[in-house]
């Protein structure tokens, strides 16, 4: 946690609040900003709401990520919910739970991280909260709004014939993670920078959901217990093409080596990539292909298999590891 400087005891909230809130960007859909009881959002049509808190220690380290590094963080893993759903990200609403220790340059680093991720992602901060925490606490929570132009795409709709496919990269993140962990940063710089401030493809959702794609996801806790996700949901096999996967695998070898790679490319969580599936033969331009969709065989669970056998190891779980 990030001491010295300026102490957050040292000021009131409305001293904090007048310090942070001229940073956020405000978006066109917003009728009344941040400073009454609630914030008003203009939203044609149906909303999609989800909402994600990361926690020091347990979701980041100082060590590794600063304020602003943790700010683009935040907002990545909401609006790819957002996206993958088919909707547009529209504001954010963001509460601050912190140790009055904390230092208010460590909090004000922060903001400008969440402004300047909000606004390359064209949606507003809408407002949200602030509360002290026992000593050594610091939690983030955001909360995430966007607007629909048509229905949502759901976990549940994929259908045997179809194709899965992604859109952005895997395994990079952990490959990041794993770099930090062995403080051998230099090895592949790409990978730690998506570990500290992901990028997500969001105008990928609403196209892949006008392309007809079946069921949708992003893929926060791994290829294979995101994957599993849609597969379970759907009552279908998910067949994952090892020979598709092979360039990703490649391309993180040379820094953590074969196996580990192999192991980052298909369980390495925090990529906020999109995983979908969508009829054969309407692959959207951007999507590349990793496997295909059928009906379980007599006797088999729906799930997802690599080269047609089942797997166990399947990613993230934040109450235990596997």
């Amino acid at each position: 946690m990030m001491t010295g400087g300026t102490p957050l005891r040292s000021l009131d909230e409305e001293e904090l609040l007048a310090r942070i809130l001229p940073v956020f960007p405000l978006g066109e859909d917003l009728v009344v900003a941040p400073g009454d009881d609630a914030a008003v959002l203009r939203t044609p049509g149906h909303v999609v709401a989800t909402t994600d808190t990361v926690v020091l220690g347990r979701d980041w380290l100082d060590a590794w990520s600063s304020g602003a590094d943790i700010g683009h963080k935040v907002v990545a893993q909401n609006l790819a919910d957002v996206a993958a759903m088919g909707g547009r990200p529209t504001g954010v609403l963001v509460t601050l739970v912190a140790d009055p220790e904390l230092s208010l340059e460590w909090v004000l680093d922060h903001a400008h991280g969440l402004a300047e991720a909000c606004a390359a992602a064209g949606v507003a901060v809408l407002g949200g909260d602030l509360s002290s925490a026992p000593a050594g606490v610091v939690m983030v929570s955001v909360t995430a709004l966007g607007r629909l132009e048509g229905d949502p795409v759901l976990r549940s709709g994929a259908r045997a014939g179809d194709v899965l496919a992604v859109r952005g990269s895997l395994g990079l993140a952990d490959a990041g993670l794993r770099l930090l962990q062995a403080d051998a940063v230099d090895r592949l710089p790409e990978a730690v920078e998506h570990q500290r401030r992901p990028q997500t493809p969001l105008e990928a959702g609403p196209e892949a959901a006008a392309a007809g794609a079946t069921a949708m996801l992003d893929i926060s806790d791994g290829l294979l217990r995101d994957g599993g996700r849609i597969a379970r949901a759907s009552g279908v096999v998910i067949d994952l093409d090892p020979r598709e996967l092979a360039g990703d695998v490649d391309a993180l070898a040379g820094a953590v080596g074969a196996e580990a790679a192999l192991d980052c490319v298909l369980a390495g969580g925090e990529e906020h990539s999109l995983l979908a599936t969508f009829p054969a033969g309407t692959l959207p331009e951007g999507w590349r292909r990793i496997g295909s969709v059928r009906a379980p065989a007599e006797g088999e669970a729906p799930g997802i298999v690599v080269a047609g056998r089942a797997v166990t190891h399947t990613g993230w779980d934040h109450f235990r590891t596997t």
